[in-house]
This record gives structure tokens, sequence and C-alpha cells, in this order.
């Protein structure tokens, strides 16, 4: 092995040595069978694949599958190829691209949008390139805020301030301290994922205003689920002309590919023309964008989705809170539930998939503190009563087989965890 290939190696032995290496599931999604994927695993070249049920996906709504959005990616691919054969300065501007900017930009009622490849991409280049434009700019961020935030932070080479999370009297302590001459930026998240709290929107807003700053907020996961036409929680608050950028993606709900911004003409043109993870990029598949759009346009009109999400995500915390089991307290859709050890969530996961056909994520450090490891479920609206009584028995079942703690009072109390999950069954 020569020099350079041990530094790459120890390198990964040093993240097996702290429980978090990370291992990938090879998923095949099933178009109508949603949550249901076929599971190979990729360690057992003998092993049989085998169906299983995905408790975690960002496929918020199961608009991944939705018919019309599968139906227009398909036409569109066939009359326009599958790739869209450059940047967007060099022919990779597609009308399918254009005609999905107009879309966003009239869900988040701003006068433009811009699309990127990613979400982590639209943060790393939309924070970056404002803050860059801004002289002197001062970035006010959030202690919880996403990977791509701090990277879009670190990359604009601007002062930045990190406020507690959530925390608005700290945030106007920095605020005020800058004084309101000083160009501002606040950056913070609407939903935070792993935790699956919301930021006090309206009082950062109302800060900005008296403090002259900006404000970017990420609605990742968010867009989709909460407002009349799935705008966001700003939407949901009545807070749209608040916010000078939203950031979103079109990977999550949307159930497509792609991040984006919006917000007024020249911040967009701006970042348009300066920022070069926009500018030397190869732009969507028009095929993908034909897809969001649909996807879009679908949810923008019809609340069906987001009602059975909603109730699903109310059931699962319901059911799993019975059966004993420390769930996070949570005022979204996000499910956490709290194991605080690296190595039996990973432990617990690997449990669940191979005895009960299961598959949850571990979520370890770097995505949340150490000591706070944790398994993150999305019930969607295809996860029915059924597959929600069913996780909560693997679930009891796994926390015993790996002397996991349950919440107190529940260690024991069998009788009452099958009385909740099977009403009919029970006294």
């Amino acid at each position: 092995m020569t020099p350079y290939q041990k530094i790459f190696k120890n390198a990964v032995d040093s993240l097996h040595v702290e429980k978090r290496y990370r291992i990938f599931a090879d998923l095949q999604r099933q178009v109508g069978k949603f949550p249901k994927a076929i599971y190979r695993d990729s360690s057992d070249v003998g092993a049989e694949e085998r169906e299983v049920t995905i408790w975690c996906s960002n496929d918020y709504l199961g608009m991944g599958q939705h018919k019309d959005v599968i139906a227009t990616m398909q036409e569109v691919a066939g009359k326009m190829g599958a790739g869209a054969g450059g940047t967007r300065n060099i022919s990779g501007t597609n009308h399918p691209l254009v005609e999905l900017e107009v879309e966003l930009a009239d869900l988040h009622q701003k006068e433009a949008a811009l699309v990127f490849t990613s979400g982590f991409v639209s943060n790393e280049a939309g924070i970056s390139t404002i803050a860059r434009l801004l002289p002197d700019c001062l970035i006010l961020s959030d202690a919880l805020n996403h990977a791509s935030m701090i990277e879009g932070v670190r990359r604009s080479g601007a002062q930045k301030q990190i406020f507690r999370h959530n925390d608005v009297a700290h945030l106007e302590e920095l605020l005020e301290a800058a004084g309101n001459e000083r160009a501002k930026l606040i950056v913070f998240e609407s939903v935070y994922s792993m935790d699956g709290d919301i930021a006090p929107i309206k009082e950062i807003a109302d800060l900005a205003d008296k403090y002259n700053a900006m404000t970017y907020i990420d609605e990742v996961h968010a867009v989709g689920m909460y407002g009349e036409r799935g705008a966001g929680i700003c939407e949901r608050e009545g807070l749209l002309a608040r916010i000078d950028v939203i950031e979103g993606t079109l990977a999550k709900a949307f159930g497509t590919l792609g991040g984006y911004i919006s917000g007024s003409a020249a911040l967009i043109d701006a970042v348009r023309s300066y920022a070069p993870n926009f500018i030397f990029t190869t732009a969507l598949p028009p095929a993908i964008a034909a897809a969001a759009t649909t996807s879009i346009r679908h949810l923008k009109n019809s609340k069906v989705e987001r009602a059975a999400q909603q109730k699903q995500a109310a059931t699962a915390k319901r059911v799993l809170g019975a059966a004993g089991l420390p769930v996070m307290p949570s005022d979204t859709h996000i499910v956490p539930i709290m194991v605080g050890d690296p190595e039996l969530c990973k432990a617990a996961s690997d449990h669940l998939m191979k005895e009960h056909d299961i598959y949850i994520q571990p979520i370890n450090y770097p995505t949340v503190p150490r000591g706070t490891e944790r398994l993150r479920i999305t019930p969607t609206p295809f996860h029915d009563d059924d597959l929600i009584d069913h996780l909560s028995v693997a679930l009891v079942e796994t926390w015993k087989k790996l002397g996991l703690p349950f919440e107190q009072g529940h260690e024991n109390d069998e009788t009452s965890i099958k009385s909740e999950l099977f009403p009919a069954a029970g006294g």
C-alpha cells in the first residue's frame, strides 16, 4: 500500500473506530408499491433480494411515484432526450427549466427563482454569493443550520456569528451590537429536520426589520408539506413577503431532484451572474424539470396528500409514544426516536432490517451532536395504520433485544402496549 493510499485507509479506519462509518443500503423502489422497496445486501454476495419497508424516506408525500409526475418525465425525455446538453449559459437553458423557475417564483410569491442541481448547491451558492456581494456583510447563522448552509457561510468569506438555536433574544443581542448601518444576513431554517422543530419566523423577521438585516430561510423540509399551496411554513404563517430569500428543494416532498432560491428579480439576477456553482454546472435535464413542475402544480391544488401525511405522522407519534418508545417532541412530520449511542443506533437499524424487514437509517454524528444519536422516522400518506402497528411492535422488540431504555413507566407494561396497538384484542 502506497503512503497516499494509507492516508485514505487511515481516514476511513478512524470513522470505524468512532462508530460513525456509513453504509449505504442498496434499495430498488417499486412504482405502485411505495413505501416498499427491494433490498439487496451488498455484504452478502449469496443473499437473496427481499422486500422491505422504508421508514426514513425524504419523499415525504410519495410524489416521486405519482403517475402524473412519472408520465411527464417519460414524455419529456422521449421528446427532448436525457440531458440538458450544457450549462445554463451554453445551450443548457431548456424550456421546461424556464417554466419551472416561473412556477417556483409563483409558489413563493416572489419576483424570480433560480434552480440549481441540488438543495446543497443552492444553499452553498445562494448564501456565499449574496454575502460576498454585500459590503462588509455580517452573517448571523442559527446554531443548528444544515451543513449546506454552513458551507455557504464559510465560502462567503464574510464574518459570521452563531446565535443559539431559535433564540431570538440572543439574535437581537448580536444584531444590536452590529448596528443598523452594517450589512447583515440572517440565515436559518423553517423546519429543522433532525428534531422536527420550527423556527420563530415572525420574530426573526421583526428583528430583521428593526435592525436593517436581510433574511434567508431554508424551507427544504417544509415545501410541499405546509401552507395552502404547499409553499412551506412561511406561507402557512402568512410570512412569505417578510422573508427576502426563500430556499427550497425539489428532491423531498416534490419527489424529483434539484434545489432553488426565490427572491427579488435583482437578487436572483445577481446570484445567476456571480455564483460559480451555478455558472459552471450543467443544467437540470428537461425531463426532471418538467416532472418537478408537474409535482408543484399538483400540490398547489391538492391538499389530500398533505392532510393524509399529517394524519399518519400524528398516528405514528401516538402509537410509538404509547408503546413507551423515547419519541422526541416534534411540531412537524419528523418523528425522531432517541438512542443516544452511535453503536447501539446502528445495531438497532441493523436489527430492524434483518429481523423485521424495516429500513431506518441510523442518524449519527456529525449529522447530530454526539450523545443524541437517533432513528429518524418520516411517515408518509402510504404508511397505513397496519404498517405503523408493525413498526411499533418491531421497535419494542428491538429496544428489548438491545437493552435500550423505554420511557419511564413503560419498561414492562406489555399489556398496555398491545392494547394500544390492537384495541380490539385488548382487555
